[in-house]
């Protein structure tokens, strides 16, 4: 067997490309952090902070999340890795 070798994407980069995700797709069905925040029971500000990739999330809160925008955990994970982020 011959070793896998795979760079990890940078921490930043993913929070960052996770939140865009996550804004596009709010955006694509039209609610606002307010009614994101709602409908995963979640604050505002924490929400914000997600879509500004400051947020690092566990597990239950991606699902929280995702269930809010009726998509799949693994099509939310799909949706950050398709993300391109401004160069900063």
């Amino acid at each position: 067997m011959g070793k896998w070798i795979v760079k990890l994407p940078n921490k930043d980069v993913a929070l960052h490309s996770f939140g865009a995700a996550v804004r596009k797709l709010r955006e694509d069905k039209e609610l606002t952090q307010e009614q994101l925040a709602e409908f995963s029971e979640m604050h505002v500000t924490y929400i914000s902070q997600i879509e500004r990739g400051i947020k690092n999330l566990s597990l239950f809160n991606i699902v929280r999340v995702a269930h809010a925008l009726g998509v799949s955990p693994a099509e939310l994970f799909s949706a950050a890795e398709t993300v391109r982020q401004p160069a900063r």
